[in-house]
């Protein structure tokens, strides 16, 4: 659909330039001019080229290696009450994944919102999470 208004728009493009001083239609060939890129012109656009918005935002910062969803594993720390693994979110709550045990094979879920630090509920290691800014 998008494609046919684009032709149609070249097509009158080159109707209303095809006309001379007198306003008659000279007899030239038909040029459609289009504002798509074709794979002859260069290729398809990049993710990059053509990102808008919040996914803009989110290629520039992996660009500058930084991790704007902490996708990332977080830096361990002690996990106790007093000194909580610290989980960075852009939202009031963020679901946590721990593996309780090194050699374990199933991961334990669960939902941590934003205050106080929460317990695993299976391990006991405390999470609090932490505001970030994306960007």
């Amino acid at each position: 659909m998008a494609s046919r208004l684009l032709r149609l728009c070249g097509a009158l493009r080159g109707l209303s330039a095809g006309r001379n001083s007198l306003g008659s239609a000279s007899l030239g060939p038909l040029r459609l001019s289009g504002a798509s890129r074709s794979m002859g012109a260069g290729g398809m656009p990049t993710d990059e080229e053509q990102a808008t918005g919040l996914e803009r935002k989110v290629l520039k910062a992996l660009e500058q290696g930084l991790d704007p969803y902490n996708m990332f594993p977080i830096k361990s720390r002690a996990g106790t009450k007093e000194d909580p693994n610290l989980v960075p979110s852009i939202n009031e709550k963020r679901i946590v994944g721990c593996i309780c045990e090194e050699d374990n094979s199933t991961v334990i879920h669960f939902w941590l919102h934003k205050g106080e630090a929460q317990r695993c509920p299976s391990c006991g290691t405390y999470y609090k999470l932490v505001p970030n800014e994306l960007i």
